[in-house]
């Protein structure tokens, strides 16, 4: 049986990794930190923000609501406010219906 690497996950995330991640630019992740409070990335002493995973799963949930559902701001806001884990939960089922309807196309066009 042939060693197996583990996977390495990483504790902090830069402000580019995060930006490449989402595909935006570095103001856009600096915007919503301030804009959404759950959003709180650490800092370095040079002032260099650190982003958790936690951070990351925040920006999953703000860009499906105003980039992918075309919320505003301030509806998005009040959107995490006032129900945060039933917007969680439906947008991981969003996310699970989305991967099930991926593999069925890959499997359509393997037949």
């Amino acid at each position: 049986m042939p060693y197996k690497e583990p996977k390495i996950e990483k504790l902090y995330y830069s402000i580019g990794e995060v930006a490449k991640i989402f595909d935006v630019n570095t103001s856009l992740i600096r915007f919503w930190e301030k804009e959404f409070d759950v959003i709180k990335p650490h800092k370095n002493k040079k002032g260099n923000r650190l982003f958790t995973q936690k951070d990351i799963d925040n920006f999953h949930l703000i860009y499906h609501l105003v980039k992918e559902r075309g919320m505003t701001l301030k509806g998005a806001q009040k959107k995490l406010k006032e129900n945060k884990e039933g917007t969680e939960n439906n947008f991981e089922v969003v996310k699970r219906l989305q991967d099930i309807r991926q593999v069925l196309v890959d499997i359509k066009e393997s037949i």
